[in-house]
């Protein structure tokens, strides 16, 4: 298992940027809870997913099997 950043370095930028203006939370998320912290919970629980293989909700990650 590997996770690594989106290859598109134009949605990296961008997604980092809008993380830093809601103070480390996702910036797909509403709500800014302990949940949507970056790596939200979203994506650490489909990180412990043996079989997953994708994009974070924001495609800033991506995790390879």
């Amino acid at each position: 298992m590997k996770i690594r950043y989106n290859e598109n370095h134009e949605i990296v930028e961008m997604i980092r940027k809008g993380i830093l203006k809601k103070e480390g939370h996702c910036p797909c998320k509403r709500e800014m809870t302990e949940d949507t912290m970056c790596m939200c919970r979203e994506f650490r629980e489909q990180i412990a997913d043996p079989e997953f293989e994708g994009y974070c909700h924001c495609m800033l990650y991506y995790k390879e099997k």
